[in-house]
């Protein structure tokens, strides 16, 4: 029997002790501290080792209680970055994903997982209000983000065949996510050319100092490419305005970008919106955000399959489509930056079918009810000052002190009640700076936050302020 090699039995006698370890941690969630009781160096006692020479068979499992104990809980007081909440369904799926181990590469590689793939993504193009959209899953937003501006560099600046000549110009808000900047260093365009455009009160992008800008960069011989929308900015869940905004890109002959990792697939339950995202180039998001999908599990949508050909179809020889049969014949790489490429349709497929997509619109329209429901408490609370949210799910405040102080004071006031809040492990908050402003920030993607969890947030920030007070007054 070959060393790695086990038995069905001995498969199914892990995957029963496995499962039933899943059951009970989500059966003790709720009860969970949001953040886990450990420190840096704990954790690295706990789990840097040697490589083993040799197994020790079954006993490796005894050692994920320690990695459930230290992990962060997805309970419903997690209210940090932009991160879903891991929904159960998908997860089985997951398991089962990763024993098929089809590479979804091509129809030949994984028949089944490619029309599975195919399937979802025309679902969650749909379900968004642009269903003549095609695209693929990806490993998150920022991969698609990068892969939709290597496809707006090829349609308006071609470089893939003698490098970059003729340059280009990129445009987004001063709120974009950091992908962006990433996404046009790696791409040879240079974050000098990005160009980041005021916002208004609202902090949505300032469409009339965009269409200054690309006048004013015309003039100066610029060659502009793209404009890049958020519907839904990491801070505060701002949407940009997607229709004037497509307007201006078209009119000039621009790429447009929308990124919706976050916000997109809230118009599965506000389509209002989201007016214009349907005339985007491009168009990414995350499931594994407001669809609640374990990670990873993100997409690039878009209208032409042959700006995606012309950007990545670059085939070898060993793996030329052997078939003419537009099914048979199909390649994923041929419109996309990977080759090998995991199952993760599976899971969407599976929890859609499953739960059905009302449950999920519900879902996400509790989400935004939470989000009012904790703007209007941090609003009737004096010692809180609520400082930005968007249209979306995303709060942003901070506690005014107890005594005047600089900005400066006052932001590392903040810091640390944010630290004080998440060590006591009730809530978990996250941070983002307004305005120079240093505020405390609930993001809710959950479906398994309730009203008690909201109504939780104000009294732990208050109880974490006390204590930092306590603290400095000891100091």
């Amino acid at each position: 029997m070959n060393p790695l090699e086990i038995s069905p039995d001995q498969f199914r006698h892990i995957a029963e002790r496995i499962t039933g370890w899943a059951a009970d941690y989500l059966d003790r969630l709720d009860s969970m501290p949001v953040a886990p009781p450990i420190d840096g160096e704990q954790s690295v006692r706990a789990f840097d080792s040697a490589l083993p020479e040799q197994g020790v068979g079954e006993a490796a499992l005894d050692d994920l209680a320690e990695v459930l104990r230290c992990s962060r809980a997805p309970n419903g007081r997690f209210y940090g970055y932009v991160l879903g909440s891991g929904e159960p369904v998908a997860a089985t799926a997951d398991l089962l994903a990763s024993i098929l181990n089809q590479n979804v590469t091509a129809w030949r590689s994984g028949p089944a997982a490619v029309i599975i793939e195919k399937t979802v993504v025309a679902w969650l193009a749909q379900a968004i209000g642009c269903p003549e959209f095609r695209g693929y899953l990806t490993g998150g937003g920022s991969a698609a983000n990068l892969m939709a501006l290597a496809m707006a560099r090829e349609a308006k600046a071609p470089a893939n065949e003698k490098g970059i000549t003729a340059g280009g110009v990129i445009y987004a808000s001063q709120e974009v996510h950091m992908s962006i900047p990433k996404g046009v260093a790696l791409l040879g365009i240079g974050r000098e050319n990005l160009r980041l455009i005021p916002v208004d009160a609202q902090l949505r992008m300032d469409t009339a100092a965009l269409e200054r800008q690309i006048a004013n960069d015309k003039l100066a011989g610029q060659n502009p490419v793209a404009v890049v929308a958020s519907a839904g900015t990491v801070n505060t869940g701002a949407i940009d305005p997607l229709e004037t905004i497509a307007e201006i890109a078209h009119r000039n002959g621009l790429w447009f970008h929308i990124d919706g990792a976050y916000g997109a697939l809230a118009a599965m339950a506000e389509r209002a919106k989201f007016e214009g995202m349907e005339l985007a180039d491009s168009i990414s998001l995350d499931a594994h955000k407001w669809l609640y999908q374990p990670l990873d599990c993100g997409c690039l949508l878009y209208c032409s399959s042959e700006a995606a050909q012309k950007a990545f179809s670059h085939t070898g020889d060993y793996t030329r489509a052997l078939s003419a049969d537009p099914i048979e014949g199909f390649a994923f790489f041929e419109e996309s930056l990977e080759l090998s490429r995991r199952f993760r349709a599976l899971k969407i497929w599976l929890s859609l079918r499953y739960h059905g997509v009302a449950a999920f619109r519900e879902s996400i329209k509790k989400d935004l009810a939470h989000a009012q429901r904790l703007a209007n408490a941090v609003e009737s609370e004096p010692q809180l000052e609520l400082v930005g949210r968007g249209e979306l799910s995303a709060v942003c405040f901070r506690h005014r002190g107890s005594r005047a102080g600089s900005g400066d004071e006052l932001n590392r006031w903040n810091a640390l009640i944010l630290k004080r809040t998440q060590k006591r492990g009730r809530v978990y908050l996250s941070n983002a700076t307004l305005a120079g402003k240093f505020c405390l920030r609930a993001c809710i993607v959950n479906h398994r936050t309730k009203d008690s969890d909201i109504d939780a947030v104000v009294p732990e920030v208050l109880s974490a302020a006390k204590e930092a007070a306590a603290a400095e007054a000891f100091l």
